[in-house]
């Protein structure tokens, strides 16, 4: 099985989420929205980024299926939503529909850890066929380090859930706490023996920016359950992290396939030359893409298919 481990959606009917007009005017979403022709915020958008992803996967055929990202509301110190910081929202029920519905979709929870019935709808997600949990702490403005989400970590080993979490900058949606991307505030998670998967391994977009890396790499090298995703890294601020990474075995075998669709990935010109980089980006499937360049910069079968290891997926569901 070789899947996407990172993959998200966006949602606007009731009871399946909501993106903020801040975000829809946003320089990374208005060109992802006039490049698919999406024009609305209504429930005929939903269906509309619904077939696109469904069509985009379906033409992937050099992937099995993508697991697809649910995003919680962001929530205060007492647990409470706080919708005027929620920009983007993409509700559990909803993912979980779309994994019903179409057979090479696989449903991530997102909850965030302060919510007083975290556990609880935890449990309900897992029941639900969960393989995996997002967070994004920088934007969904929680630390990993905090007390409040041991009880958390603890029924995530429980149930052998990995944890999917954001580290290094984030750009498309908006900071609420930049200290919140250092990959070591999950060492707890790590003492508790839940598996993490570090989205971009730390990595920063702008030379400016804190970088990560480096916490990751050692992170990495000490924990046998720690690895990091591949999300984001064909963007050409973060290529340096790539190159890095494969660099050093016992870090590429760290290493977990994810595009972070729909964000564009674009091949680098220095490592595979000009004329292969300017047929890569010929090809508008996003998914294919990002997995052909992947391909030209030589990440090894066992990187492929690590991600399904990972979430004990071993085959696709029937339609």
């Amino acid at each position: 099985m070789i899947l996407d481990c990172h993959v998200h959606v966006s949602a606007f009917a009731a009871g399946h989420g909501t993106m903020s007009p801040r975000l829809l005017s946003s320089i990374p979403f208005t060109y992802m929205r006039w490049q698919f022709g999406l024009e609305g915020n209504d429930q005929a958008t939903e269906r509309q980024v619904e077939n696109l992803l469904v069509r985009t996967v379906d033409q992937a055929v050099e992937l099995d299926g993508v697991v697809v990202l649910a995003l919680d509301a962001v929530h205060d110190r007492d647990g409470r939503p706080d919708w005027a910081n929620t920009h983007l929202y993409v509700t559990n029920d909803y993912v979980i529909e779309l994994a019903a519905r179409h057979p090479r979709l696989w449903f991530a929870a997102s909850i965030h850890p302060y919510r007083k019935d975290a556990v609880a709808e935890l449990q309900r997600c897992a029941a639900a066929g969960a393989v995996m949990v997002k967070w994004l702490p920088i934007t969904q403005n929680f630390n990993p380090a905090d007390s409040r989400c041991v009880p958390f970590y603890e029924a995530l080993a429980h149930l052998g859930i990995p944890l999917l979490s954001h580290t290094g900058s984030e750009h498309a949606l908006p900071n609420l706490d930049r200290s919140a991307a250092d990959p070591m505030l999950l060492l707890e998670a790590l003492r508790r023996g839940v598996k993490v998967i570090a989205a971009h391994c730390g990595s920063r977009l702008f030379p400016w920016e804190i970088d990560y890396l480096p916490n990751w790499a050692r992170l990495a090298r000490e924990f046998e359950h720690f690895y990091g995703d591949t999300a984001a890294l064909n963007v050409p601020g973060r290529w340096y992290a790539l190159e890095k990474v494969v660099a050093q075995p016992e870090l590429t075998a760290k290493l977990v396939h994810g595009s972070d669709w729909p964000i564009p990935p674009l091949p680098p010109p220095h490592r595979i030359g000009w004329e292969a980089s300017w047929n890569l980006v010929s090809d508008d499937n996003w998914l294919r893409r990002d997995v052909l360049i992947k391909r030209k910069l030589g990440l090894d079968e066992a990187y492929w298919r690590r991600g399904a290891e990972l979430l004990k997926i071993s085959e696709r569901r029937q339609a």
